[in-house]
């Protein structure tokens, strides 16, 4: 079966209305359709109660039929990175550690979460599961070390989701630009839009590297510079918040005149515009 990359690559039934509250949605039918997570905010956060014909999507700007429509609280699948580099020892770790447990304990408790130290080495120090007390223990346990790899173990980290059912997600901060990665920026980007979860890089400094923009936007994530660690907590518990309610459409997508490996840019948006409402969503994805 031809497997599309945009959201979660499941046979949906063309006409389905699902909520999903505490449970992956399933949708039964041998229509294969395009899925797409997408986040409506405004200046308080989650937007809450939209329908499908709240919606449009569009893919290489022409407009697709929602065959497939679910809202509501999805069992998220997310992978936390937390520099460790010498850059970070002190306080800054300190408060960094103490925004891991925030989110961490933010999350439901259905949602699979795993934690990547990143030094010059990615090294996953709590695999993917449930066991929160487990991943705390071992934030806990972190010690400043190296430098920053910060590609490598974004790679990493995707690699490790893609398998995985459902909506993912990867949130990762570091305080610095990368260092000794063995991964291109070009590479980064690259692994990014041919993956299914959506990237909230958080930057600790004065600048923020333009691939962390990147990451985010073609992801359908969120991207932050912080001045000050001590903002780290709050932006942590915001992201978990956000990654709590989201909207899942689903199309039909045209036939490919190109085969394999051809990029379709995909856009969301609502059919009335509202002042104050934004939406994000991954912007595209690959036939395979």
């Amino acid at each position: 079966m031809k497997r599309w990359v945009a959201g979660v690559a499941l046979a949906l039934a063309a006409g389905s209305v699902v909520g999903a509250q505490d449970a992956v949605p399933r949708f039964s039918s041998a229509v294969q359709l395009v899925e797409v997570y997408a986040t409506v905010t405004d200046a308080n956060g989650p937007v809450t109660g939209l329908t499908q014909q709240d919606f449009e999507v569009l893919e290489n700007g022409r407009a697709r039929e929602i065959g497939a429509f679910a809202a509501g609280e999805f069992p998220l699948t997310v992978a936390l990175g937390v520099d460790r580099s010498f850059s970070m020892a002190g306080e800054k770790l300190r408060l960094a550690k103490l925004a891991s447990r925030s989110f961490l304990q933010a999350l439901g408790p259905a949602d699979r979460s795993m934690v990547v130290a990143i030094g010059n080495e990615a090294d996953v120090i709590a695999g993917l599961s449930t066991d929160r007390p487990a991943q705390l223990r071992a934030v806990d346990e972190i010690d400043a070390w190296s430098t920053t790899a910060l590609y490598d173990a974004v790679v990493t980290s995707l690699d490790r989701l893609e398998p995985e059912p459902g909506r993912q997600a990867l949130v990762v901060f570091s305080d610095g630009v990368d260092r000794y990665s063995r991964a291109t920026s070009g590479e980064v980007i690259e692994r990014a839009r041919r993956s299914r979860a959506l990237v909230y890089p958080v930057v600790i400094g004065r600048s923020r590297p333009p691939v962390t923009a990147e990451l985010a936007a073609i992801s359908g994530g969120q991207s932050f510079l912080l001045r000050d660690a001590k903002a780290l907590d709050t932006t942590l518990q915001t992201i978990a918040r956000e990654l709590r309610y989201q909207y899942l459409l689903g199309y039909v997508p045209p036939e490919s005149s190109a085969g394999a490996n051809e990029w379709r840019s995909i856009q969301v948006r609502l059919k009335t515009p509202r002042p104050g409402l934004r939406i994000r969503a991954r912007d595209g994805y690959f036939t395979e």
